[in-house]
């Protein structure tokens, strides 16, 4: 087990990027960097030892000062969409960027937390990175002075948690994520195997959303519909079906109700890829997660010269429902002043 460094790049601003490298004994690992608190790559094994990247990035901290897709983003505020980029928390309107149509995606996408360096502390553990971020009242126009962490570890049973953090000097939101995008066939392996994984979630319903993919409200259940993964489907199967969602989306692009069955970390969902072997396990104590199959990933060029492109990998972003705020059928996403939040994600092979 150990954490290694090295240098990342210089930001525009001159500021020094680090690239932390978490290993187990078997040799699984995942890179993350202060800027942005960003995941570049994770290495894990095939069903034959080998090992591959198989996530989505960029070789340099000059990538990700654009990164248009938000690849290994940590997104805040709040992830995800918020109507018409405002809400009212204890009877005050707040205002928001108006950056997808009129609504607010992912907080900002210039100076977003995706967008920012955090303070980086190697944790005693040896198997740990805890990225640390102030984040000052009117910040992308959410109340209340927060202080957040993430922290990523990798254990010996090839499972990379991520834990966030946060608390606040005043009610505020706060609603977290990653938005890694995988690919179990290796980064460069393209749209023909990223649509060829295989996906089971436990999730027996999902939000509709308009066609500016904010949530209607509805829980629906998706039995006798293309987004039934309650039993394991190609996700290339039925991603172009003669379903409005599915048009509105561009293919998958949706919030998944978790079917909970504690407040803990719960397993929900499998990706797997015949190919090469690899299964990722995933767990969360969030409500939902948002499966997004790359639908609008523009070509670009990624990691060691790679050609990234339309559903060339997916993301299972877990988080609150989008919207919440503004949706009272939804679980809240308010993070009450002087209230500590925790919560984790795990990433198993």
């Amino acid at each position: 087990m150990s954490v290694t460094t090295r240098s990342f790049g210089k930001t525009k601003k001159g500021e020094e990027a680090t690239l932390y490298r978490i290993q187990n004994s078997e040799g699984m690992a995942v890179e993350v960097t202060d800027f942005g608190a960003n995941t570049v790559s994770l290495f894990v094994p095939d069903k034959d030892g080998k090992f591959d990247d198989i996530v989505l990035g960029f070789d340099s901290v000059t990538g990700y000062e654009l990164n248009p897709c938000f690849f290994g983003s940590v997104i805040g505020r709040s992830a995800n969409r918020i109507a018409k980029a405002r809400f009212t928390l204890n009877g005050r309107e707040y205002e928001l960027e108006q950056n997808q149509d009129d609504n607010n995606l992912h907080s900002s996408f210039a100076n977003g937390f995706h967008k920012r360096m955090y303070r980086a502390e190697i944790g005693e553990d040896g198997i740990s990175v805890k990225f640390s971020l102030e984040s000052p009242d009117g910040d992308e126009g959410f109340p209340g002075n927060l202080s957040v962490s993430v922290t990523y570890r990798v254990n010996e049973d090839n499972e990379l948690e991520i834990i966030y953090e946060g608390i606040s000097d005043a009610d505020t939101v706060l609603n977290m994520t990653n938005h890694s995008y995988f690919n179990l066939a290796g980064h460069t392996a393209g749209t023909e195997a990223a649509m060829a994984q295989i996906l089971m979630m436990k999730a027996s319903n999902f939000t509709p959303a308009t066609s500016e993919s904010i949530p209607t409200g509805e829980i629906r259940p998706v039995a006798g519909t293309p987004f039934d993964f309650t039993t394991p489907h190609v996700i290339g199967e039925r991603i172009n079906a003669e379903d409005t969602q599915i048009g509105y989306g561009g293919g998958y692009d949706h919030n998944f109700a978790i079917d909970k069955t504690s407040s803990g970390c719960d397993f929900f969902a499998q990706l797997e890829c015949e190919k090469t072997g690899r299964k990722m396990k995933v767990y969360t104590d969030l409500p939902g997660v948002q499966f997004y199959a790359g639908n609008f990933i523009t070509p670009q060029t990624g990691k060691g010269g790679a050609q990234y492109g339309k559903r060339c990998a997916v993301c299972l972003e877990t988080q609150f429902f989008p919207n919440a705020i503004n949706e009272p059928k939804f679980i809240s996403p308010v993070l009450k002043a002087g209230e500590k939040f925790r919560s984790v994600t795990k990433y198993g092979f």
